[in-house]
């Protein structure tokens, strides 16, 4: 890498989180409303906290602990770690919240922390990154993000779950390794004007405005 493209990388890092902060906060100021109206739905859905807490490897590969609004049941056997489309685990609240990517709201906190950013490879837990861990070596030296590439070309991970027998066996070996891949081109080709484009897909395929295909540009 050259001096002035380190540079250049240099003003990005440092440019892009000052955006996260400032978009994270004025989002989470004007968003308020709803992630109270979300919070007491939750609340209303059944036992268990409000928040789902869950252990992921972020930046240069600290863990930290990614917030979610439960989506979920509490039970005494905590199940796999894919969820596909009708799994009776889902209440009926996070299946609006899930399909509306509501339930990923929270995830503001998590970037105002300086844990994840707007855009970046989606954090894993420990397990899968353990699996993939050369992969991870590229990924983990940028900051996880709320949406990338991957996750806008898989917005329908769940119905492709939930068409097989085996969730976790088929997300280990097909559905994974073709989003880091997707996560891979996006840190090799990270850009603010990069990042505008996956935000503005991520924004159309929750409404599904348009189907987007796997390619970063």
């Amino acid at each position: 890498m050259t001096g002035r493209h380190s540079r250049a990388r240099a003003m990005y890092d440092a440019l892009k989180r000052y955006l996260d902060v400032a978009g994270a906060s004025v989002l989470l100021l004007v968003l308020s409303p709803l992630l109270a109206a979300a919070a007491l739905a939750v609340r209303c859905s059944g036992p268990g906290p409000i928040l789902f807490r869950q252990a992921r490897i972020g930046f240069g590969g600290k863990p930290f602990h990614i917030l979610k609004f439960r989506t979920m049941r509490i039970g005494k056997d905590p199940g796999p770690l894919v969820t596909g489309a009708g799994d009776p685990r889902v209440t009926r609240v996070g299946r609006v919240l899930r399909r509306w990517k509501l339930d990923e709201l929270p995830q503001l906190v998590n970037v105002l922390r300086g844990e994840m950013s707007f855009v970046g490879p989606r954090p894993e837990v420990l397990r899968y990154v353990d699996m993939f861990a050369e992969t991870y070596r590229e990924l983990l030296a940028v900051r996880p993000g709320i949406t990338d590439l991957a996750s806008v070309a898989f917005r329908n991970e769940e119905a492709l779950l939930g068409q097989s027998p085996n969730a976790e066996e088929l997300y280990v070996s097909e559905i994974l390794p073709r989003k880091l891949a997707l996560s891979q081109a996006y840190v090799r080709q990270r850009s603010l004007g990069l990042d505008a484009r996956l935000i503005a897909r991520t924004v159309a395929a929750i409404f599904g405005w348009h189907t987007t295909s796997e390619q970063t540009s």
